[in-house]
């Protein structure tokens, strides 16, 4: 996986470019970069919540073991035990390349993180050996999620060392900055992560909606409301242009907690939660709501204090 064509389409899908990818058309099915690129286009389906054209671009009689995984990871849950035996399946594999290998684990604990099993994830990209590039990064945001920056930044540390230009090493690496609130050597809070976003996003090779929302995120936790605004509007515009409707939900959220902050956050909310009920944010405040209600419906008013002479 090293022809600069590949390099790129990599390169893409790791700045969330994924209108551009699902676009994209395939490398004639005889040449080394055919699997890959199939891969890489699958997955972005996948990121953008496609799961049924994800599984129409696999082919049905396929022995490749990542495009298997593939396929099981757009099944959902159906797909489970299919990428247990995947895990099974590789440890003996002489035939597959270790990249393969490599990818069936990262999409094994992506389908368990979506599954809420964090500890059979945690076993599936952990395991014996050192971690390559991507399965550090997931295990990265895995340990995040769970409130413990020191363990990804361990996780990470080590891979980042040894390959300092990974742009998903380095992507991972601003997602802890912005959980540490890391000053970098700046001073300025959150600085690491904004150098990697301003960097990247000034790429003109890359048009992503995903590197400015994460841009604008940034800009929220330091204030920065008006650029943060702007940077928003347009990744708006970008995935209108791609007519890109999936691609909205992180892009709205942010917008939910910037308009927030702001005092006006209503109408972004509920756009957000008509057009992607089961993002996380709507999912929190809609249980917050219902344990708001059931708290009300048991407060019973005082009676009215009199005053005794």
């Amino acid at each position: 996986m090293s022809s600069p064509d590949l390099y790129f389409i990599k390169q893409q899908f790791t700045l969330g470019a994924y209108p551009a990818l699902v676009s994209l058309p395939l490398p004639d099915s005889s040449s080394s970069d055919y699997v890959p690129t199939l891969l890489y286009k699958i997955r972005a389906h996948l990121a953008l919540g496609d799961a049924a054209s994800a599984l129409v671009l696999v082919p049905s009689d396929t022995e490749n073991v990542a495009l298997r995984a593939a396929a099981a990871l757009a099944r959902g849950e159906e797909g489970l035990e299919t990428l247990r035996d995947l895990c099974v399946e590789i440890e003996g594999d002489e035939d597959s390349e270790d990249w393969e290998k490599e990818m069936v684990k990262v999409l094994a604990g992506t389908a368990f993180v979506r599954a809420g099993e964090i500890e059979e994830a945690l076993e599936t990209l952990g395991g014996e050996g050192k971690a390559g590039d991507e399965p550090a990064a997931l295990l990265s945001q895995i340990y995040l999620s769970l409130a413990r920056p020191a363990l990804a930044q361990k996780v990470l540390a080590p891979v980042l060392k040894a390959n300092p230009d990974a742009l998903v090493l380095q992507l991972a690496e601003s997602a802890i900055s912005l959980v540490t609130g890391s000053q970098g050597t700046s001073g300025e809070p959150y600085a690491p992560a904004l150098s990697f976003y301003n960097e990247q996003v000034a790429n003109p090779s890359i048009s992503s909606a995903a590197l400015l929302v994460g841009r604008a995120v940034v800009r929220i936790l330091r204030g920065e409301l008006t650029t943060a605004q702007s940077d928003l509007e347009e990744a708006e515009s970008i995935l209108s242009r791609a007519q890109c409707e999936n691609g909205t939900s992180d892009m709205l959220a942010a917008m939910v907690v910037a308009a927030g902050l702001s005092g006006s956050k209503k109408a972004r909310l509920i756009r957000l939660s008509s057009q992607h009920p089961s993002h996380p944010m709507v999912v929190d405040i809609g249980a917050k709501e219902l344990l708001f209600d059931e708290c009300v419906s048991k407060f019973q008013v005082p009676p009215r204090a009199v005053a005794v002479a």
